[in-house]
């Protein structure tokens, strides 16, 4: 997936199996999510990609001695299901004020199209280390061959400075004071959604629907005298829980602890059910004496808890 990677985008996920029917022809196929935005998919019985990855370039590092991949493997399907990349373009706009100070912002570092390497001056990279798809993976129907996936939207900014002698053999070390950016008045760097559901068709590869998840800066947005945005999607994204009827996904909506319930075929919220602790793990669903629950381990430390509902 990556070629000397630099940018910790390792597979941060369990694969999915999957069995599916392309142009006609049945595959067993394995679907690997990643923090870089992209499903990669294979015939897992012959390793062959399902639909072509194509070798492209990618911008070159420009750290003295570095000798970064002249090109990366990009799948041509299914589309990335992430922003990739900065551009002035996917700047925040909710004002033509925030839309200058995010742009003063980023005129601070080096960015630009997915894979722009560190830098001395500080590289905003898009996604960063949390993706993306992070450890809660996806969620497969074998009915009817759709793959869910949560992600995020969160830039990152990875610097490098000169390695101390008396501490390392490197010559350049990442910097621990930029990791961070944010964009103007606390807001977000980029445009909306900061948190999204996708549902991609596995039998073609395309994008079904998109559906924004929480709130997110919502209220942030208002304060500052501005309409009303509608969802803004909340950071982080908990690991899918699908059903026969419904897709689960549990969040920690700015500050609110919440599990969705989600129509499959369109991604319309059906449910909202407040949590009282932070949601950390995958949601699970059982039977006993006849009646559904849906179980999810949630909050830290001392207030760590399983917090069950019942249907």
């Amino acid at each position: 997936m990556i070629h000397h990677g630099l940018w910790d985008y390792d597979l941060p996920a369990a694969p999915t199996l999957m069995d599916i029917v392309v142009d006609g022809k049945p595959i067993k196929a394995v679907a690997q999510v990643s923090k870089q935005g992209f499903v990669y998919v294979f015939d897992r019985v012959t390793g062959e990609p399902v639909w072509p990855i194509v070798e492209k370039p990618v911008p070159q590092s420009k750290v003295p001695g570095e000798v970064s991949s002249p090109t990366q493997p990009f799948p041509t399907k299914p589309a990335p299901f992430e922003r990739q990349g900065i551009t002035v373009g996917d700047l925040i706009d909710f004002s033509p004020e925030l839309r200058r100070e995010a742009e003063e912002i980023i005129s601070k570092f080096d960015y630009g199209p997915l894979f722009t390497p560190p830098s001395l001056k500080g590289t905003i990279n898009l996604p960063g280390w949390a993706g993306g798809a992070n450890w809660t993976g996806a969620a497969f129907d074998p009915v009817s061959k759709m793959l869910y996936v949560p992600s995020q939207t969160g830039a990152i900014v990875v610097k490098l400075s000169p390695g101390d002698p008396e501490k390392t053999n490197f010559k350049y070390m990442r910097s621990r004071g930029v990791t961070r950016v944010s964009g103007p008045k606390g807001l977000p760097l980029t445009k909306p959604p900061y948190s999204r559901i996708t549902a991609i068709n596995m039998n073609t590869g395309e994008h079904v629907w998109m559906q924004t998840n929480g709130d997110g800066p919502r209220e942030r947005v208002i304060n500052l005298g501005l309409p009303d945005p509608g969802p803004l999607g909340a950071g982080w994204s908990g690991a899918p829980l699908l059903t026969e009827t419904l897709l689960f996904v549990a969040q920690d909506d700015n500050g609110r602890a919440v599990l969705r319930g989600f129509n499959k075929d369109t991604g319309d919220v059906l449910a909202e059910i407040d949590l009282p602790a932070k949601p950390w793990g995958a949601p699970m669903s059982y039977y006993e004496e006849g009646k559904q629950f849906i179980v999810i381990a949630s909050g830290e430390g001392k207030n760590a808890r399983l917090v069950a509902l019942s249907i």
